[in-house]
């Protein structure tokens, strides 16, 4: 319970750190000492106020890192503006803290992966395998995007676009991945659609609540993985597909088409769709071709192919992947599919084995192995 209680604070704790002048790693190394010292008392006296609690002894942390740095003397006249123990303030700063970490002096991706680390709490391996680069490298760009950050005052908050990016990686992490974040990612861009009239944020709200409305099928009481085809949509959640689909037709009215506004049409059509069979796939392709032509990304190229093997047969599915690089994650599981589709069911299992190994997640591995082991069976008979 105190871990669920500590990830919950500790945006909003370190918002007010910056606010009252904290440089952003000395707030986050304060902050982080102060997780630790709640980590060993909480257990044994939880406090009546864990937000002001979390102040309290983050700030005298970061008070005393600085006087004991020479260079940054100057901070020891911060002293008297200790904050006395007691209630703190009932503000969701989260929201805020996206965008003073989308500072101008970064780049927009290094940006992106300082806020997921500091504000969202992803794992530097999560966040790499967003970005589809090593773990290494994402350790280096986010140790660089602190050093570049340090000591400097965030009074220029960055712009939307990289915000809607954090919220997109966010959500997929939590939608996807090991941590549950979609809800939270859900709550702050319904704030973010609240304070700002933007196309594409509500594109991005709509695309969440589509995407959101299914989560309750994707898995077995077991926790296997329910393939999209197999779910059972009459618990679909139809007042989250309304909402979202309602939002999306207000945001396409406006034709300033965006990636997030072209994503939540291809989860409508999904949605919109009684069962599988019916789903209108030559639409969707029309929509992964408007996708493709606004961020020309490897991944939406690989679904565009899925697409097309659905709307055009298998083999022109295949022929799609010819184009993209084997190496790309989940590539192997898209080409296992399509060949099963196209009866070759050696390929398929094999292909499905090399995707297991490849998995980035315990539910998905398991799912491809059972492909794997299906198909093998077939083939035994």
């Amino acid at each position: 319970m105190n871990e669920v209680l500590l990830r919950s604070l500790t945006p909003s704790v370190l918002g007010i750190l910056v606010r009252r002048g904290a440089d952003f790693a000395g707030a986050e190394d304060a902050l982080q000492d102060a997780l630790v010292e709640a980590v060993r008392v909480w257990p044994a006296d939880l406090p009546r106020d864990p937000k002001g609690w979390l102040v309290t002894v983050a700030w005298r942390r970061f008070l005393d890192a600085t006087r004991a740095e020479a260079a940054r003397r100057r901070r020891e006249d911060l002293v008297d503006e200790e904050p006395a123990p007691g209630p703190a303030p009932a503000v969701d700063d989260t929201l805020q803290l996206y965008f003073l970490c989308a500072h101008p002096s970064l780049t927009p991706s290094s940006a992106v992966a300082l806020t997921l680390r500091a504000v969202g709490g992803l794992t530097t391996r999560q966040i790499a395998q967003a970005y589809l680069v090593p773990e290494a490298t994402m350790a280096q760009r986010i140790s660089r995007a602190k050093r570049i950050v340090s000591g400097v005052r965030f009074d220029q908050p960055g712009d939307v676009a990289t915000v809607l990016r954090v919220l997109y990686l966010v959500f997929n992490e939590g939608y996807l991945g090991d941590v549950d974040l979609a809800a939270e990612a859900i709550r702050l861009t319904r704030q973010l659609a609240a304070a700002i009239d933007h196309p594409e944020v509500a594109g991005l709200l709509a695309l969440m609540l589509l995407h959101h409305a299914r989560r309750a099928t994707r898995t077995a009481p077991d926790g296997s993985l329910v393939p999209l085809a197999e779910q059972d949509r009459s618990r679909w959640d139809t007042e989250s597909i309304a909402e979202g689909v309602e939002i999306l037709q207000a945001a396409l009215a406006r034709d300033r088409l965006g990636e997030f506004q072209a994503q939540a049409a291809i989860a409508a059509l999904h949605a919109d769709a009684p069962t599988a069979e019916e789903t209108d796939w030559v639409q969707i392709v029309e929509w992964y071709d408007e996708l493709t032509r606004l961020t020309d990304s490897p991944v939406v190229r690989l679904n565009r192919a899925v697409a097309v093997g659905e709307a055009d047969g298998p083999r022109a599915g295949l022929a799609e992947l010819v184009a993209l690089d084997d190496s790309l994650p989940r590539h192997a599981a898209v080409a296992a599919y399509l060949h099963e589709r196209d009866g070759d069911l050696a390929t398929a299992a094999r292909l499905y084995a090399e995707a297991a190994q490849k998995a980035p997640n315990l539910a998905e591995r398991d799912h491809l192995t059972r492909q794997a082991a299906r198909l093998n069976a077939r083939r035994c008979r």
